[in-house]
């Protein structure tokens, strides 16, 4: 598989020729993508599904949509698989497991929505914007690195319990540099205590699992 970091919180990952988008929201810049074969959206926030993106990827193709009711509910124009946690679906070549639930409380006054992390093809973990811990092992974990839910020494916890193989550095686009660089410092020092490696991915640039 490859994995291509887009801006803030969408990934495109590549497999046997066909691709998986994920989470293209409004702080992505626009992008096209060949053999489109499905698209997962973790939650209805602006910076993670628009319309403008699902329109322009679902124009050449009728693909899967695969989300929790409450991006359903938020964008009813779109023909929805509703996912929740334990859910599996196969889309060939990719298997999309799905954890989680809600949303990480961003405050006591803001409703939490519905949110689902998802494991691509038991390999990639993405857990939009939680910190939900897999059951499984993860070789490679999309860290959330800054957002109004998070502050960073709950970022190492996270990847402290999750332990990944490999990490990289996802919703990070509301940082400036002198940020984003603080965010990659402490989320590499923790997946290298134990034994992983950090990559510190920025936008249009690639993992590739062997």
């Amino acid at each position: 598989m490859i994995v291509t970091k887009r801006e803030h919180a969408c990934l495109v990952i590549e497999h046997a020729g066909a691709a998986l988008v994920i989470d293209p929201g409004s702080f992505t810049a626009p992008f096209a993508v060949e053999n489109l074969v499905a698209i997962v959206v973790t939650h209805e926030h602006g910076d993670h599904v628009t319309p403008e993106h699902l329109e322009r990827l679902l124009a050449a193709d009728t693909v899967p949509l695969f989300g929790p009711a409450g991006v359903a509910a938020a964008h009813p124009d779109y023909p929805w698989q509703v996912v929740g946690p334990g859910d599996t679906h196969q889309t060939d070549p990719f298997t999309l497991a799905f954890s989680g639930g809600q949303h990480a409380v961003i405050h006591r006054s803001i409703p939490v929505i519905d949110n689902v992390g998802v494991m691509v093809n038991g390999r990639l973990y993405y857990p939009g914007d939680s910190f939900t811990v897999p059951d499984a092992p993860v070789e490679v974990l999309a860290v959330p690195a800054s957002a109004p839910w998070l502050k960073i020494g709950e970022v190492m916890d996270y990847v402290d319990a999750v332990r990944p193989a490999r990490s990289f550095p996802t919703h990070e686009r509301v940082n400036s540099d002198a940020g984003n660089a603080m965010a990659n410092a402490r989320i590499k020092l923790v997946t290298e205590r134990h034994g992983g490696t950090f990559v510190p991915l920025a936008a249009g640039e690639t993992l590739e699992l062997d």
